[in-house]
């Protein structure tokens, strides 16, 4: 089971960064397309997350957009696991 998840959607600048971050620093991560799976954005809505990406992880609080200071705290979070 993969320890990451990520929400995106088609033609996303904010979730092409956060990709790239996690390939970057070697975290393997399920990536769910809200563009090719609709239903994904009602789960979403209910977190209280209005846009994407939404990063979820057991280690640490979920959070949306390109967030390089969360996401170093899922790489350390990952890395103490």
């Amino acid at each position: 089971m993969e320890k990451v998840t990520v929400f995106t959607k088609d033609n996303c600048i904010q979730c092409k960064l956060t990709k790239r971050f996690l390939k970057e620093h070697n975290v393997t991560f399920t990536e769910k397309n809200t563009s090719t799976n609709p239903e994904l954005i009602g789960h979403l809505k209910k977190q209280g997350f209005q846009a994407v990406p939404v990063v979820e992880s057991q280690f640490i609080e979920s959070f949306s957009g390109f967030q390089p200071a969360n996401l170093n705290k899922l790489l350390a979070a990952l890395q103490s696991a």
